[in-house]
């Protein structure tokens, strides 16, 4: 969302509601940084919050916010034993399989083995990403949603992936950008929008959507705007992995040649990565350069307000 004021005139560009709940903020307050959990709890327990085992992720936290241009070389042994089991306790117990046919609940009768074989593959390589299984569920206007549902052990490696990657993006992401993000949600960018409104002179609205936005990415810009940050080539390997899964709708599997895999646990950080470079770090020039008078942005993945 944006919004702007011109010297005689204001405007303000309003995005609409998304589909996840957080804690309201304005976009001229500071940005508040994620949950860090309990930095002193070394085990992984059943019940544990995840922040539990981001041990190891502050030092990459505090080094990408005092080196904006760093690329890091060393990233893959943040995934951990531990972390893919706190991924593991985060996941929704009935959650439908994927094409792997994998339950939480099978999956758990032979946990430590089967998360130490999965640690071993990444590491080794060995590791393979599955299609993303389509599944179609009702519109409101009658016609029909895709939905991706992602293998389990592909939700693991991503969940802890985007963990891993959050230490590093939640210091170069703007204020204005609320979608997908730790202690952020759609309320946060509408409560911009309102404040701004109620106390800002405003005399103009832009609401912008970019049409099937996580289905046209361009997947070569994508992988060059995460190499800014990431030098580890085993975790653009991974990314790469992800991306080239490919979909299995109806028995038949379709090789997908953009986008980012909707239904994935690590799309739409993929999609605030390309949005941040594309659209974010514009907009916040031009606004500061070439905008007459003050301009407001909220956006939440692909919807903006200015």
């Amino acid at each position: 969302m944006m919004y702007g004021r011109e010297k005689s005139d204001s405007a303000v560009v309003a995005k609409k509601p998304a589909n996840k709940v957080g804690n309201p903020a304005a976009e001229w307050v500071e940005p508040r940084a994620g949950t860090e959990g309990n930095a002193n709890q070394n085990r992984t327990r059943r019940a544990q919050n995840r922040g539990s085992v981001s041990q190891g992720l502050d030092r990459v936290r505090q080094l990408a916010r005092q080196h904006k241009k760093m690329r890091f070389t060393t990233l893959l042994h943040h995934v951990t034993v531990e972390r893919l089991s706190a991924a593991f306790y985060a996941l929704k117990r009935k959650a439908a399989p994927g094409v792997d046919g994998m339950t939480w609940q099978s999956y758990e009768a032979g946990l430590e083995s089967n998360l130490r074989d999965l640690h071993k593959r990444v590491h080794t390589g060995s590791y393979r990403a599955l299609p993303v299984l389509r599944r179609y569920i009702p519109k409101g206007d009658g016609g029909l949603r895709p939905l991706g549902i992602a293998a389990l052990e592909d939700k693991l490696v991503q969940s802890v992936m985007v963990d891993v990657l959050n230490a590093i993006y939640e210091g170069d992401f703007l204020g204005f950008s609320y979608g997908f993000r730790p202690g952020r949600s759609q309320h946060d960018a509408l409560d911009a929008l309102a404040a701004a409104i109620q106390w800002r002179p405003v005399n103009w609205i832009l609401d912008a959507d970019i049409r099937s936005f996580f289905d046209t990415v361009n997947r070569q810009w994508l992988i060059r705007f995460v190499k800014h940050r990431v030098a580890d080539p085993r975790v653009i390997r991974l990314i790469g992995k992800w991306l080239d899964a490919g979909v299995l709708d109806n028995g038949r599997l379709t090789s997908v040649q953009a986008g980012t895999p909707q239904g994935s646990v690590i799309s739409p950080l993929l999609a605030n990565i390309y949005l941040h470079y594309v659209f974010d770090l514009w907009i916040e020039r031009w606004r500061r350069q070439r905008a007459r008078g003050t301009v407001v942005v909220s956006r939440y993945a692909d919807d903006t307000a200015l």
